[in-house]
């Protein structure tokens, strides 16, 4: 039996369970884009500002894009993230990592790369969201790469319309943005007339784009803090169709190298991350890992099942094998599942163990603390 769409068990991520826990959060009544149009202030300063270390910079803020490289202080984190300063992932690890340096990477391949290669400590990837689901499919690239997962957060992503300084919206003919975005704020795109539509590579790129061509007839969706440090006037907010969108990150950092003989104490409110491959029996296989996990009373916020191989053109997923001689592995057949609990902790070890008897491969993607609260840029 085939399946190719996630079971999610629990959601962290919906207005009901995360009503109580969410932070700064306060939704206004909905409203028409044409009414969420702003009179803001036709002057912005827009200076690039000179540096002592050579970086140029914007409104304060170093301009890079393209390649790694950090100006913040040598003692910070280091956080890798795919886009342009001003990336709703790179305000994701500023969330998760307090005080981090965060290294701009053209894509997410390349942010796993500068961990292994030593220029950064950490990557943060974008896993799934409310709108998309797992769309996103960056768990692809965490399989592949021997890389942990340390933390997660959820990030409330709010869209605003960008233009530059002075211009109207009745001057606007086109919309950049990241594919994603325009899909999401389709409804209000049509209501304000912008019928023309262009991908670029990420938000952040688009605000990026419009100010360095001087864009006049275009506008970008971004977020309210691009605004800010691109120097730009934010047209219309609470862009999106949806009000209820949120995506959910991973902080992946290499493996730890103690070599001590005492296991590390497990995170408050830990949360654990695992593959499990196999090769056929889809419902057999589903069936014996619920039973694992239930006898011992351990509830699961993640069951997601990928059967590539039923699907025409899709290719097996590929999973790095840790354990053996690190080498990639091809499966047709894999389910990804987060449970509440540690490794470390008895019950869990057993419904591993139990999973592996059956199973063609087990691997452990993280075990870091569970995070429910919801983050707003605003």
């Amino acid at each position: 039996m085939a399946f190719a769409t996630s079971l999610k068990l629990h959601n962290p991520f919906s207005p009901t369970s995360a009503a109580t826990e969410r932070r700064d959060l306060d939704f206004p009544a909905a409203v028409s884009p044409a009414r969420r149009l702003r009179n803001r202030p036709r002057t912005v300063a827009m200076a690039t500002v000179p540096t002592n270390d050579g970086a140029p910079r914007i409104n304060g803020h170093p301009h890079i894009n393209g390649h790694v490289h950090s100006y913040a202080p040598a003692l910070a984190p280091r956080v890798a993230f795919q886009g342009a300063p001003g990336a709703y992932s790179e305000f994701a690890a500023k969330t998760a990592v307090l005080g981090c340096a965060t290294v701009p990477c053209r894509t997410f391949a390349d942010a796993i790369a500068a961990v292994q290669a030593g220029q950064a400590d950490r990557a943060i990837l974008p896993v799934e969201s409310t709108m998309e689901g797992t769309a996103l499919r960056n768990y692809d690239l965490l399989l592949r790469h021997d890389l942990v997962i340390s933390q997660e957060v959820n990030l409330f992503v709010h869209y605003c319309l960008l233009a530059m300084p002075g211009v109207s919206p009745a001057e606007l003919r086109r919309v950049i943005s990241h594919p994603m975005a325009l899909a999401h704020c389709g409804r209000a795109l049509a209501q304000l007339g912008l019928h023309r539509r262009e991908p670029v590579e990420d938000t952040a790129g688009a605000v990026e784009m419009l100010r360095s061509h001087r864009l006049l007839d275009t506008a970008a969706i971004a977020s309210p803090r691009a605004a800010l440090l691109y120097g730009l006037n934010v047209l219309a907010d609470g862009l999106q169709d949806e009000s209820w969108n949120v995506t959910r990150f991973l902080l992946l950092s290499p493996k730890s190298s103690t070599s001590s003989a005492t296991p590390p104490l497990p995170p408050p409110n830990p949360k654990t991350s695992m593959v499990i491959a196999h090769r056929g029996g889809s419902m057999v296989v589903l069936l014996k890992v619920l039973s694992a996990f239930s006898r011992r009373n351990i509830n699961l916020t993640k069951l997601e099942i990928i059967n590539p191989s039923a699907s025409e053109n899709k290719a097996p997923v590929m999973i790095l094998d840790i354990r053996g001689k690190g080498s990639l592995r091809a499966f047709p057949h894999v389910l990804y599942v987060d449970f509440e609990g540690s490794t470390e902790d008895p019950r869990a070890k057993e419904a591993i163990d139990e999973i592996s008897q059956f199973s063609v491969f087990v691997r452990i993607l993280g075990c870091y603390a569970a995070n429910p609260n919801v983050y707003d840029l605003q």
